[in-house]
């Protein structure tokens, strides 16, 4: 069964720092590509960090400097460090992965989290 389940979100103070974990179980996840979206209430769900199964990092302009996407293939993880947090980074953040190299598109994606929600507070 495949399965991506997202946890670590929560509230944090602008400034702070939280550390998003994806387990990902069901497929060779270290030939995927895998995603940090996130949605914002009322808005769509946007890019916000990728690392390709060859090791290439990419992220928003918007998150660039402060978020730090890394995977752990042999535990099948994926994170996302996320420090100098601001309120605009409030939002669910999914995790998402798939066959193949990079795409910033939410509709790219193969398969997806239920996500897990950060608050942060100014």
């Amino acid at each position: 069964q495949v399965q991506l389940v997202e946890s670590g979100g929560g509230l944090a103070q602008a400034g702070g720092s939280l550390r998003l974990s994806c387990a990902a179980s069901g497929r060779t996840w270290s030939m995927y590509s895998m995603y940090w979206f996130r949605q914002a209430p009322g808005k769509e769900r946007t890019f916000v960090a990728a690392e390709t199964a060859g090791g290439g990092a990419y992220y928003a302009d918007s998150v660039k400097g402060r978020f730090t996407i890394s995977r752990d293939n042999g535990e099948n993880m994926v994170y996302l460090q996320m420090d100098s947090l601001k309120p605009e980074d409030t939002a669910v953040y999914y995790c998402g992965g798939r066959a193949g190299g990079w795409s910033g598109a939410a509709s790219a994606m193969e398969y997806w989290g239920k996500g897990t929600l950060v608050t942060v507070s100014s």
